[in-house]
């Protein structure tokens, strides 16, 4: 028994030498895209030699499979806070807070998220997660359409929520673009402002 935690300490050395190496690969892909990123850079980055990150993974796409797959479940976790029943019954300002909070916080404390998922050749692997995941928001964005404007065609929520996604992911842009601190948060209310300006003449108030 007195050997039990000398393998515990071995994987717990294991899992923060992965974190570290995925945190190295975020930064990176951040500052040059998935492309143009080389294991040897993420290496240097984290401050280790190619031969220790060949130890935990033995490529690049590996790298970005493990980094893209923890991503898509935050994003399905944050996904999952903003989209609730309960959230669903508010009045829709409330609701667009609720809604847009979680996702906007995901995307601000994981830049690298845009950068490897729009990547142009991020693997395909992840691609398709991503759009999986992209295809259940459209799906989430059609149903609150849909418990506001029970009236609407299906084509009509269809169009709506597409065009409510376009504009946050081009708010989105803004928002991380802008400082942290007061402008990014008048950037945020702006964009909410957007949204509800937008779908406001297009739904009616629950009773």
């Amino acid at each position: 028994m007195s050997e039990e935690p000398k393998p515990r300490r071995r994987q717990a050395r294991g899992e923060r030498r992965i974190a570290q190496l995925l945190q190295a690969a975020a930064n990176v892909f951040c500052a040059y895209g998935y492309t143009a990123t080389s294991t040897n850079a993420i290496a240097r980055e984290a401050s280790v030699s190619p031969g220790t990150l060949y130890q935990y993974f033995p490529n690049k796409e590996a790298i970005a499979i493990e980094l893209g797959e923890r991503l898509l479940t935050e994003m399905r976790e944050a996904h999952g806070q903003a989209f609730t029943p309960a959230n669903l019954a508010l009045p829709l300002p409330e609701m667009l807070d609720v809604v847009v909070d979680p996702m906007i916080a995901f995307n601000c404390e994981n830049p690298v998220f845009l950068a490897l998922m729009h990547g142009s050749e991020v693997p395909g692997r992840i691609a398709e997660e991503h759009d999986a995941l992209h295809a259940n928001l459209l799906n989430s964005v059609r149903d609150v359409i849909a418990h506001f404007a029970p009236e609407l065609s299906p084509e009509e929520r269809a169009r709506i929520a597409d065009m409510t996604f376009a504009i946050f992911k081009g708010g989105l842009g803004l928002v991380l673009a802008a400082p942290e601190g007061a402008e990014r948060e008048a950037t945020i209310a702006e964009l909410k402002a957007v949204l509800l300006r937008y779908l406001s003449p297009l739904v009616t108030v629950p009773h």
